[in-house]
């Protein structure tokens, strides 16, 4: 008897992600300052002097550029660009990539990829190579931010290749469509909500910024031109 489909939904949980972010980060740090200390101290010291404009505009490009990887890699893989959407919570601690279509296992598992490859270990190589401090810290910046990715690249290697991936308008859930109870293999950072036969994806706003991230980002200017005044 052939199975039923269902769309199995699932939820981020905010705690062992951003443990596991500190830690990665506190790993990475540690494993420069052991491996490339001559950079690590040119990073050190440059830091203090750095424009900090210039650092913060840096570090905001590099967190969007995480994000355009994702949506490169969903399209690559069989995604269509109008079903995919960008956002940023910064009160959550996040911006997203969010694809509102059911993809195959093999387009997400790229997808969760591509920004760690690219712009985590391939940049975190040429830093070195070329001695470049600021992307020396960005490249082991992202590799630290990348700890959802790797939680959820985790969880859906586990499954069956025939399961379906799709997001919802909730930016930190996502649902499996499989004819098989997938919330019965451990998932490490997940949290199991349910299973229905359909889900809603109705938002489809190309770009979303939350009003509080807004303040955040305008705040930060302002500091950052306080600063270069004074």
């Amino acid at each position: 008897m052939k199975r039923i489909k269902k769309y199995y939904l699932f939820q981020m949980k905010p705690i062992p992600l951003n443990i596991l972010s500190c830690l990665l980060f506190i790993a990475l740090m540690a494993f420069a300052l052991y491996t490339t200390p001559d950079l690590f101290r040119d990073f050190s010291e440059k830091l203090v002097n750095i424009n900090i404009l210039l650092f913060f505009i840096s570090f905001l490009a590099y967190l969007i550029l995480h994000e355009i990887l994702h949506s490169i890699a969903y399209v690559i893989y069989g995604g269509k660009f109008d079903k995919i959407v960008y956002g940023m919570a910064l009160e959550k601690g996040i911006l997203y990539c969010l694809c509102k279509q059911n993809v195959s296992r093999n387009n997400i598992l790229h997808s969760l990829m591509y920004p760690l490859f690219f712009i985590g270990i391939v940049t975190y190589i040429l830093s070195i190579i070329f001695h470049l401090p600021l992307l020396f810290f960005l490249s082991i910046f992202n590799l630290s931010g990348c700890s959802g990715d790797i939680i959820m690249f985790l969880y859906i290697s586990k499954l069956d290749k025939d399961i379906e991936f799709t997001e919802l308008d909730d930016e930190m859930s996502f649902a499996i469509y499989s004819d098989k109870d997938v919330s019965k293999i451990s998932h490490f950072g997940l949290k199991y909500i349910n299973a229905v036969d359909e889900v809603e994806r109705k938002d489809f706003k190309k770009v979303k910024i939350s009003k509080t991230s807004k303040i955040i980002i305008i705040l930060i200017l302002v500091v950052c031109l306080l600063t270069l005044i004074i």
